[in-house]
């Protein structure tokens, strides 16, 4: 990523959360990022271009934070893949992109970035036209980093199907409380409530 294509999307980020979506202008989001406007439109093709980005910059640093959390050391890898799931229900707090991304319920803080329309010339802006992935692709790609991470201490016979939906299990738990958060007083996603089934990453 260039340092301008990282600025317009920080600058985006603090437009976005300062006003709703609609209210945004590529004008002010390239000022700025010290920009010109069409420097903007080079990177993202058009405010939707820009949205996406957005998004799939969020569904990326999601996969990076369950990575980092998975590889923090832990004696027992169901500490480390419940940790995984605490810090995604935290970090998919409402008015976030990545609730919207993985619940597929858009609108706040940004509407659902539609397809893109036209055949872009230049890379950024064939990246920026990257379809985004739904909730199903990004649980799979969750759980296929989560194996990856805790596979490397896994015992020699451990069965990587039966370790890919242990994994899968508890990130659904998680994203179960996201959609349906418990009520105040209620069990919440942490030590001794959302366990699932016991990871053989690590024996038991």
């Amino acid at each position: 990523m260039s340092e301008v294509h990282a600025a317009l999307l920080i600058a985006a980020e603090a437009h976005l959360a300062r006003r709703a979506w609609s209210a945004v202008r590529m004008g002010e989001v390239a000022a700025s990022a010290g920009v010109s406007r069409q420097t903007l439109y080079n990177e993202f093709g058009s405010k939707e271009g820009l949205a996406r980005a957005l998004a799939r910059q969020a569904a990326d640093g999601y996969l990076a934070g369950i990575e980092r959390t998975l590889a923090r050391p832990a004696a027992d890898p169901r500490e480390r893949l419940r940790a995984a799931a605490d810090w995604t229900v935290a970090a998919a707090r409402p008015g976030t992109l990545l609730r919207s991304l993985l619940t597929g319920c858009w609108g706040d803080p940004l509407p659902a970035p539609r397809p893109a329309r036209t055949t872009a010339t230049a890379p950024a802006q064939r990246r920026a036209e990257l379809p985004l992935p739904g909730p199903g692709d990004l649980l799979a790609a969750a759980r296929d980093r989560a194996v990856a991470v805790l596979n490397e201490s896994a015992p020699p016979r451990t069965d990587p199907r039966e370790l890919a939906r242990e994994c899968e299990c508890v990130l659904r738990l998680a994203l179960s409380r996201i959609v349906a958060p418990p009520v105040a007083g209620g069990a919440g996603v942490g030590r001794r409530r959302v366990t699932g089934p016991s990871p053989r990453a690590g024996g038991r």
